[in-house]
């Protein structure tokens, strides 16, 4: 099992942390913190940093610093998520996008945590198409885990197994999708839903008629919600 936070946060992970809340502390806003926090549902606090400024915060918490490397990464991302504030979570998910070559096959496990833990789309979805999707491209051995996230009841990682082929475009494992999409055509859950969709219609734009074949034959099972977002841009 990943641990909430490493037992010895080593030296490279603890000054890349404190640059971090330096510059994050600085440029917050509790202002726009109240109204970021109101979009999010009171889900998470929030400093009240918007996006590009998470993104040059983290630059400059980088410069002149040396390349993490995977055990520094992973340090880094569980520190974010043991802070309560979500820029935090916002930061950690670029970090590890920028630096995704860096990750070998057993950040699988960590990124299982970071997608089970304070879960919610906004991190959840960057970790599926950005982190995990590069990583099983890496390793097809980690097929075997998106199958197990598949079939499971964790709501975040069936999500997660449905999405981390976003950006796959010709190279999508079309069977494997469309059996994922179809084991899940009856979730009731909103997010499920929304997540078959969004991947029908990513995949549509590589193969539309294999799309619009599939929303053809599970039109009784697939809910209302999958077949429009799905069929967006295929009218």
């Amino acid at each position: 099992m990943v641990s909430a936070v490493p037992a010895e946060t080593g030296a490279a992970a603890a000054l890349l942390m404190a640059r971090v809340d330096e510059r994050l502390t600085a440029v917050a806003d509790p202002a726009r913190a109240t109204a970021m926090r109101a979009y999010m549902r009171d889900q998470f606090p929030f400093l009240g940093v918007p996006s590009p400024a998470v993104q040059q915060v983290l630059r400059a918490a980088l410069a002149e610093l040396p390349r993490p490397d995977a055990p520094t990464l992973r340090e880094v991302a569980l520190a974010c998520w043991a802070r309560p504030e979500r820029e935090y979570q916002y930061l950690a998910c670029v970090l590890l996008r920028r630096q995704v070559r860096v990750l070998d096959s057993g950040f699988v496990d960590t990124a299982r945590y970071l997608i089970t833990t304070k879960p919610w789309w906004d991190t959840v979805d960057a970790l599926a198409a950005h982190v995990v999707g590069p990583l099983v491209a890496r390793d097809p051995g980690l097929v075997t885990t998106m199958d197990a996230w598949a079939a499971g009841h964790e709501l975040w990682l069936i999500r997660t197994a449905i999405l981390h082929q976003l950006t796959y475009k010709a190279a999508t494992d079309a069977p494997r999708l469309l059996r994922y999409c179809a084991a899940q055509a009856g979730h009731p859950d909103f997010f499920i839903r929304k997540a078959i969709g969004w991947a029908l219609r990513e995949y549509g734009r590589t193969d539309p008629a294999a799309v619009r074949a599939f929303v053809a034959d599970h039109h009784g099972e697939l809910s209302g919600l999958s077949r429009r977002e799905a069929l967006k841009h295929l009218s």
